[in-house]
């Protein structure tokens, strides 16, 4: 598999392939891949005759610098995890933070009508804006037909769909099925982090938001708010960071609820040292 290091390189292949009028499609990941992002890469693969998948750790959606450092890098085993799907429709973009930000690291400042003040944004100061920065960068470098991104970040998926919106890119945004692990846990690179201990107990996350779609078909949401915060008040691996009930649209927490709007449950649980992030939706 052939990976790119400048977005000149990279174009300059990708331009070979417009020229045979070939689809392309692109997953955007920073790196440590598992098969959460291998399956999404199937699913574009699927639906077109090349995917772009870029792997690189975006400083300006880091709020906090020693995560960042920490945040692990292993292009090598990712290069060889992705052969594993296709040697020959893969083209891998692995960009360094120059060839992206040309000396100039910082975040754009994004209006995305309020979403990015929701649930993440009111804990991550400028996460958004760095999310929205790359993106809009690694759109137009790839210039994909499509892309496609899971919902496990879901609220990132709605901020990427209005990105789109409202800068008027021309691609089509596909969201993905959550990928979990046997035990029900989301995949995420984080999960590699956590010691035997609070890996053992981080199915927990799963089965609260399971509990609390049943109990949401015939209680309030700010009781089932309530149940979820005094579950994990008892658990004493697990610190609940906040847990919300949204509107899909809006991802405002809500109120009173209504068959005429759809709406999932959001939370953020520390477990030790590692943030772990889940959703579910709920009807």
């Amino acid at each position: 598999m052939k990976v790119y290091n400048t977005k000149e390189e990279l174009q300059g292949a990708l331009s070979v392939i417009r020229d045979r009028q070939e689809s392309l499609g692109f997953v955007p990941t920073m790196g440590a891949l598992h098969e959460g992002h291998l399956a999404l890469v199937e699913q574009a693969l699927e639906e077109n005759n090349w995917v772009v998948v870029s792997i690189f750790v975006n400083p300006t959606q880091f709020d906090n610098a020693r995560d960042l450092e920490r945040y692990p890098r292993t292009l090598e085993s990712d290069v060889n995890l992705l052969e594993t799907v296709s040697k020959k429709r893969i083209i891998a973009y692995a960009p360094t933070v120059n060839d992206i930000y040309q000396g100039n690291a910082k975040a754009e400042r994004f209006d995305f009508d309020g979403l990015e003040n929701e649930m993440e944004g009111a804990f991550r100061d400028g996460h958004f804006d760095g999310v929205g920065t790359i993106i809009k960068r690694l759109f137009n470098i790839v210039k994909p037909e499509k892309a496609y991104f899971g919902e496990k970040d879901f609220q990132q998926l709605q901020i990427i769909r209005k990105l789109v919106e409202k800068q008027k890119l021309n691609v089509k945004i596909v969201g993905c099925t959550i990928h979990r692990e046997t035990n029900g846990l989301a995949m995420s690179s984080r999960n590699t982090r956590l010691d035997i201990e609070h890996k053992d107990e981080a199915p927990f996350i799963y089965k609260t938001l399971i509990e609390a779609k049943e109990k949401f078909g015939i209680e309030s949401a700010n009781k089932v708010t309530k149940w979820v915060v005094s579950q994990f008040a008892k658990n004493k691996l697990l610190k609940l960071e906040y847990f919300t009930i949204a509107e899909i649209s809006t991802l405002k927490e809500v109120k009173r609820k209504s068959n005429k709007k759809q709406y999932r449950a959001f939370i953020a649980v520390y477990a030790g040292s590692i943030r772990l992030i889940d959703n579910i939706a709920l009807n």
